[in-house]
């Protein structure tokens, strides 16, 4: 649902031109670094990206699901690090304090969140339990007014810079799986947190991730989200599947890029007297990545207007999480075999995307666990 398309339109020109003007021009720097420049950070700020989809009654834009999904194929065709550094505010580090979250909650986060005053992160994963969420060990005991919390959760986007953590634990281990966890607002500087070393990547850099640890963390019972014990699993699935549309458009953006990139060093790049992109298995290569694309627009812009619209698009945005982030990578494979060997080499940013987008198949549910939610949501509806 776009609520006026002039404001939309603004709003996605203004972010191109920062894209292109600002943002473009510093990626081998924060490649090089593994750091976004303060002044970015500061810029980033000021043009409320940090509560883009945050309501507006805490200073955010309050985005609808199609809004931000097409903010996202903008965000898509820079550096993953500028998105990333703003994504968990806007994406699962903020949804869920917007979803279940108390009115007292969200009176006190988001404001700064959106303003960019604080950072929220979002700490689900552990090192024995990522696709398999309803297994994780972290627990969070109830001591009178308050929840100790133990345990270690892993690859943690943000973790470095978080002002405030998200976190699913266990509160019975009674209700086994899912029925026994629920879901908390930890804040950063809450005795007996600590933070692992900054996790060293294939990719992303500028994107920071690392391990968050707990032992006899002690926090509120005011924490918990909603206020109800045992729902935390449910929030993270909501939280999800919002965040699987949002990560589709990234992926898709990013293939724009490549595509883009591709496309005029075809043109440009002279074999046998005439551009490679002359060249018919060029062009199936150009095309094919084109029509991908665009079919992945089209399943992204459908499962965000049905979400808006208030249909259950669970299986959906796993469909389009699955399609985009796949598509994306062979998008980045094409691309770097028409670069040739220009593509295998740093000198050209198709390399560094390369190594980049290889992680959109895995973060926020794998490749294959959307498989098996896709297969679950057939079988049990019996529909297609």
């Amino acid at each position: 649902m776009i609520r006026d398309q002039e404001t939309q339109t603004l709003l996605e020109d203004s972010l191109r031109r920062f894209i292109n003007e600002v943002l473009v021009p510093a990626e081998e720097q924060v490649a090089e670094t593994d750091q976004i420049p303060a002044e970015i950070i500061e810029q980033m700020k000021e043009l409320g990206l940090f509560g883009l989809t945050l309501p507006e009654e805490y200073g955010g834009l309050g985005l609808t699901m199609e809004e931000e999904v097409r903010i996202g194929f903008e965000l898509g065709q820079t550096s993953p690090a500028f998105r990333s550094f703003i994504g968990t505010n806007n994406g699962i580090g903020g949804s869920g304090i917007i979803i279940d979250g108390t009115p007292e909650q969200k009176e006190k986060y988001l404001p700064r969140m959106a303003a960019g005053e604080l950072i929220g992160s979002f700490a689900l994963t552990e090192p024995e339990a990522g696709s398999d969420a309803g297994s994780l060990r972290t627990t969070a005991v109830r001591d009178g007014d308050f929840y100790v919390l133990n345990g270690t959760k892993r690859y943690i986007t943000n973790a470095p810079h978080a002002g405030i953590f998200t976190v699913m634990a266990r509160t019975s281990n009674e209700i086994k799986g899912a029925g026994g966890i629920s879901a908390f607002i930890v804040e950063a500087n809450t005795p007996g947190l600590s933070l692992g070393k900054i996790d060293k990547k294939m990719g992303q850099k500028g994107a920071h991730t690392c391990d968050v640890i707990f032992e006899n963390c002690r926090i509120p019972a005011s924490q918990l989200i909603g206020g109800v014990e045992g729902v935390g699993f449910k929030t993270a699935m909501k939280v999800l599947d919002k965040g699987r549309l949002h990560i589709s458009s990234i992926a898709t953006g990013a293939a724009k890029r490549m595509l883009r990139d591709a496309l005029n060093y075809a043109k440009d790049r002279k074999q046998f007297g005439q551009p490679i992109a002359n060249f018919q298995l060029i062009q199936g290569m150009l095309a094919d990545s084109k029509a991908e694309i665009y079919a992945a627009e089209c399943m992204i812009l459908d499962a965000a207007r049905r979400r808006d619209a208030g249909e259950n698009v669970s299986a959906l945005a796993s469909c389009a999480k699955y399609f985009s982030t796949e598509m994306c990578c062979r998008v980045a494979d094409r691309a770097v075999q028409i670069f040739g060997g220009a593509g295998y080499v740093s000198e050209y940013g198709i390399e560094r995307f390369y190594r980049d987008v290889r992680l959109f198949r895995l973060y926020e549910g794998t490749s294959q666990i959307q498989q098996v939610i896709i297969a679950k949501d057939l079988i049990r509806n019996d529909s297609i």
